[in-house]
């Protein structure tokens, strides 16, 4: 085997056409002959090129509905005969097989028909069988063949055909056959899962997850950690799919607060009011309700205007001029929204490393998704925590019964709850949040915390008496003990809501009606690790 190997023969069969004609037309000027099928013969022949049916190569027409057309040993043994094995040469010789060097396949839109809900029998039917099938034979021959199969490949591959005078060198094959093994793998994976789907299998015995490079990363959670993003292709409003329309490149941590942030602000639908949610470390610092996107934002930035500092704010509607004006007053890491105004992207042109990344719409809080957690020696798989009550699921526990303002801050709370890291406790007044506690190894410190949080927002604010008072108190698992629900209603919680479900709810039942709170249960935690 030399390094560098000739491009004389190349197969090119495509359902993406993108760019198509113009590496045809490249191929074409350097005398490399084309060979490919349907389509994508079709659409060569019609921009005037020369092109070589498979089907006369093979012998035999395309048939069952395509289903059959390149699987072949004319086919398939160009692509694998090794040029410098006498044997497998001569094979060539006795039965006219004559050398395939560079192939061009992009598969069936298998995935893409899923996603636009296709039925069953249209999703079976993209599942390409062929090109996956000369993919890996063209990938396991490397040491002569190029396989290319992204759009983003054609112009290297020309760059370097030009560099070596139509030839290509074995570590540029090497590459592509890397490229093309990730391909397939991703492909096969998104059918497997698809169709563990259709069968309802919650734990399939194998089970595969791939993801499509978007981006190289400056570094990891630190600054000696390598690290990228992938995307899955699965389209989910948030930062996989915004647009970053200023600022530096996004970070490692600026990824996964974002992703944090815009999940945590899905849960308040933008029909019901403006909601923002200003988030450092993946836990929230800050989160409320309000009559504008303003006073949302002055409303979450209140309860802890220190940790917002270099934050992630999220919102639930599009970004307007006068919101924008007030994050412009402090340093913030990115902002994520469904949207904004000329007037607001114009004030942020202004800040040039604040990420302004707009999507178009909010992730659905309830749809399924698999969501996993790599471990030493293998992955954990569950379903992404997508639970939710409403006013319905409640269950009044103790003699006095919360006022139906107290409810609903006892559910605002339980959303934002669900964001915050275990063990987590959230003070929330008026709708908004006025002091969380989050990560702490007990309950009674997250309430320490919270309470902490509270009383710094009232010296920062200037208020007679901690926030605090009179407060909604949610818990993201019941307490074992009555000693962080007292801590809490020390701080000033006036109800409580939690999961319950332990031994002791009994003893904090009864504290809660000593201590005089109103407390529901909701029968559903919210453990974030």
């Amino acid at each position: 085997m030399t390094d560098l190997s000739p491009v004389r023969r190349a197969l090119l069969s495509v359902s993406d056409k993108t760019g198509l004609i113009e590496l045809g037309q490249a191929l074409a000027a350097r005398g490399v002959e084309l060979l490919s099928t349907g389509g994508t013969a079709k659409a060569l022949r019609d921009a005037g090129l020369t092109v070589r049916d498979v089907a006369e190569v093979t012998g035999f027409p395309e048939m069952m509905d395509g289903r059959v057309k390149t699987l072949h040993p004319m086919v398939h043994g160009g692509l694998l005969a090794l040029r410098d094995n006498a044997e497998h040469v001569a094979a060539m010789e006795q039965h006219g097989i004559a050398g395939i060097d560079l192939l061009v396949v992009n598969l069936y839109p298998f995935e893409a028909t899923v996603a636009k809900g296709a039925a069953y029998d249209d999703c079976i039917e993209n599942i390409d069988i062929g090109g996956p099938a000369m993919i890996r034979a063209a990938s396991k021959n490397h040491a002569f063949v190029n396989v290319v199969v992204d759009v983003a490949d054609y112009d290297a591959l020309l760059a370097e055909m030009a560099a070596n005078d139509g030839q290509t060198s074995y570590a540029f094959r090497q590459r592509l056959a890397q490229t093309a093994y990730a391909r397939t793998a991703a492909y096969d994976a998104a059918v497997s899962n698809w169709m563990a789907g259709q069968l309802a299998l919650e734990a399939p015995r194998r089970r595969a997850f791939a993801g499509e490079l978007k981006q190289t990363l400056r570094y990891g959670e630190n600054s000696h950690q390598q690290a990228a993003f992938y995307i899955d292709g699965s389209n989910r409003p948030g930062v996989a799919t915004a647009r970053q329309l200023q600022g530096k490149e996004l970070s490692y941590n600026n990824i996964n607060d974002t992703d944090a942030a815009f999940e945590l602000v899905a849960e308040f639908a933008p029909e019901n009011g403006p909601a923002c949610a200003i988030i450092k470390h993946a836990n929230p610092c800050g989160v409320a309700l309000g009559a504008t996107l303003s006073e949302a934002y002055q409303k979450a930035f209140d309860c802890d205007r220190t940790s917002a500092f270099g934050g992630i704010v999220a919102l639930n509607q599009p970004l307007d001029a006068e919101t924008a004006g007030k994050i412009v007053e402090i340093f913030t890491e990115v902002v994520i929204a469904p949207g904004a105004s000329e007037e607001a992207i114009a004030i942020f042109a202004a800040k040039k490393n604040l990420r302004l990344l707009l999507t178009d719409g909010l992730p659905d809080p309830r749809q399924p998704i698999v969501a996993m957690k790599q471990v030493a020696g293998g992955m954990l798989v569950q379903d992404k925590d997508v639970g939710h009550v409403d006013l319905a699921d409640l269950k009044v526990v103790t003699r006095k019964a919360p006022s139906d303002a107290q409810m609903a801050d006892l559910l605002f709370a339980w959303k934002v709850g669900k964001h915050v890291k275990s063990n987590a406790i959230v003070y929330v007044k008026d709708g908004a949040t006025v002091g969380v506690g989050a990560g702490q190894m007990s309950r009674l410190d997250s309430a320490n915390v919270a309470a902490a949080k509270a009383q710094r927002m009232a010296t920062e604010l200037g208020l007679p008496e901690s926030p605090a008072k009179g407060c909604a108190v949610a818990s993201d698992a019941f307490f074992p003990f009555p000693d962080g629900l007292l801590e809490a209603a020390a701080a000033g919680g006036a109800c409580v809501i939690q999961p319950g479900g332990s031994m002791r709810d009994d003893e904090v039942i009864k504290a809660a009606d000593e201590a005089g709170l109103a407390m529901v249960f909701t029968g559903m935690r919210h453990f974030r690790h």
